[in-house]
């Protein structure tokens, strides 16, 4: 419970009184202080989530204390309380960082929601600092996951790496086999590039040449030497995508290159040696096809010594998190956007969704999210219509959402743009749990 517990510093002994027993009755923890020097000392053995302090305080006022929070902790919510004469100050003071204010005298129920408000936020950015943390701290940060699957696979992905071996990768449409393939040859330790080759997007009359390349006047059209897929992989990783869709009379050139590493051009009878390791990623159970005579055995049994069969995601639903942090870090970045944060209810949505498109389709989630769009997830179940009082809430946040983005998170200008108050749109914001802060550029 420490983590939750609100620092309430007011030197009216009543005041002070009211305010902590009425946390206290909505199970909020609270210590109160009668001056800023007093909580100040109590840092030294209690972190709080919150810091609810009055402007107007004997010694230090509640504007130096903000001051000196925000070099302490730059992401502690500090909520002010003013008197009618002080608004002025405290919108001043939230230019400076404070989280909100509350105009005294105010009843209980505006205290709490103002205060809950606040410890949602400070839990979510909690939250998303120690999911960057994880990945971080991940040996393999491009494998994200922390489910035992995807610890299992990042370990093997570890131990075969260096070894040189090939590698056959199962799994889903989506699901992240060319992130894997990467990290392969990523810690392999092989200097040569890493060459994609997607089998099902190759048309098979270019096929051929693609893969092993051709020398001039192989064929018409052929004005100059060209070099391969495979051959300029040398040195480095060749990752045949969707393998199961090779061309039946290609997959006998494959097996040379996978027994004797060593290619014929088009139009040469020259053999050329190529150094290169060979991961292939199939979305369709190559044993069974082999059996049916649409995959060669020989290519199966030679590539399936060793493979990695990736979960679809949702068989992985715990790494929901970390994977949608690290790409709305990613889109934030990309978009140049503030951060995008989501709700428990957000996540909760996402992890009961099934995901048939797997980790493709929660990246293009992220990305939607990101830019303030809707989430948009395929196959969700229909939500039940929203009453009235729901529709106008909504309508109202999209509109104040939409004036902090247009005035960079300025509330003073929003509150223009909108036509409403200052104070009016400030209480707005507090009821819908929106932060100015994350319109802002920095």
């Amino acid at each position: 419970m420490a983590e939750l517990t609100v620092f309430l510093v007011e030197d009216d002994s009543a005041v002070r009184k009211g305010c902590a027993q009425a946390l206290t009755i909505a199970d909020i923890p609270v210590r109160a202080f009668a001056d800023a020097e007093s909580m100040l000392a109590a840092l030294a053995t209690t972190r709080p989530a919150l810091v609810v302090s009055d402007i107007r305080l004997p010694g230090r006022d509640g504007l130096t204390l903000l001051r000196e929070l925000r070099q302490f902790d730059r992401e502690l919510p500090v909520l002010l309380m003013t008197g009618h004469g002080d608004v002025a100050m405290a919108v001043e003071a939230m230019r400076d960082g404070a989280y909100d204010f509350i105009e005294k005298p105010f009843p209980s129920e505006r205290l709490i929601a103002a205060v809950r408000s606040a410890l949602d936020k400070r839990a979510l950015l909690v939250e998303n600092r120690q999911l960057k943390e994880q990945l971080h701290a991940a040996g393999l940060s491009a494998v994200i996951g922390q489910t035992p699957a995807m610890q299992d696979i990042r370990r093997l992905i570890g131990a075969l790496a260096p070894t040189g071996v090939d590698i056959l990768i199962n799994g889903e449409t989506g699901c992240g086999k060319e992130v894997v393939a990467r990290a392969i040859h990523d810690a392999s330790g092989r200097r040569g590039p890493f060459v994609a080759v997607n089998c099902s997007a190759l048309p098979e009359t270019v096929f051929e040449s693609e893969l092993f390349g051709h020398e001039a006047g192989a064929f018409t059209g052929a004005g100059k030497r060209r070099i391969g897929r495979i051959e300029h992989a040398s040195g480095g990783t060749l990752f045949l995508d969707e393998i199961e869709s090779m061309p039946l009379n290609l997959q006998v050139k494959l097996l040379r290159v996978l027994q004797e590493r060593c290619i014929e051009r088009l139009g040469s009878n020259h053999s050329i040696a190529v150094d290169c390791r060979v991961v292939a990623a199939s979305k369709a159970d190559l044993k069974t096809l082999a059996d049916a005579g649409q995959f060669r055995a020989d290519i199966y049994y030679r590539l399936n010594v060793v493979s990695i069969d990736l979960p679809p995601l949702r068989e992985r639903r715990d790494d929901i998190p970390l994977l949608m942090a690290a790409f709305l870090q990613e889109a934030a970045q990309r978009y140049q956007r503030p951060p995008a944060n989501w709700t428990p209810a957000d996540l909760a949505r996402w992890q009961a969704h099934d995901w048939p498109g797997n980790v493709r389709e929660l990246k293009n989630v992220a990305n939607r999210w990101a830019l303030g769009l809707s989430d948009a997830l395929s196959g969700a179940p229909e939500a039940p219509p929203a009453s009235l009082g729901a529709q106008v809430d909504a309508a109202e946040r999209r509109a104040i959402e939409s004036a902090l983005q247009q005035c960079a998170g300025n509330v003073a200008q929003a509150a223009e743009l909108l036509q409403v108050p200052k104070k009016t749109l400030y209480d707005k914001l507090t009821r819908h749990g929106i932060s100015a802060d994350n319109f802002r550029t920095h």
